[in-house]
């Protein structure tokens, strides 16, 4: 009979912190298109405002770097140098976790919209966490 061992493998630091920020971008993505199928919500994009925000030029390109954020975040847990890597993840993270608590953790009154956000500072945290206890052994 043969008996087969599973070698202890460890994954790469910075192959966690990247799969985290693309889980946290892919929750937030879900969100937004959920959200498309809220009642009363392509009357609120047809008239230019979306849950009393006007949906200026400045506001999309602002829109735009927010979601495009966590791509480089994604590419740059990759390559960037041990003390870079970890301070930008430590940093950006903790960034966005601040504004989810503030700014869109108290607003919203679908649970579904709650709960993604939860989960998204749950991937915040994690990547702070875990950029926090990386060391450069």
């Amino acid at each position: 009979m043969t008996t087969h061992k599973m070698a202890n493998n460890v994954v790469d630091v910075k192959l966690i912190l990247s799969a985290l920020w693309v889980a946290r971008m892919l929750t937030g993505f879900v969100g937004d298109v959920l959200k498309f199928y809220e009642p009363g919500m392509a009357a609120q994009i047809l008239a230019g405002a979306v849950d009393g925000m006007s949906l200026t030029p400045g506001f999309l390109l602002a829109a735009a770097i927010t979601f495009v954020i966590p791509v480089f975040m994604a590419y740059l847990s990759l390559i960037l140098p041990y003390k870079a890597n970890r301070w930008a993840n430590i940093i950006v993270a903790a960034l966005f976790f601040g504004l989810n608590l503030v700014g869109e953790l108290p607003t919203y009154e679908y649970a579904y919209r709650t709960f993604l956000v939860i989960v998204e500072m749950v991937f915040l945290g994690l990547i702070v966490w875990t950029a926090w206890k990386w060391s450069n052994d």
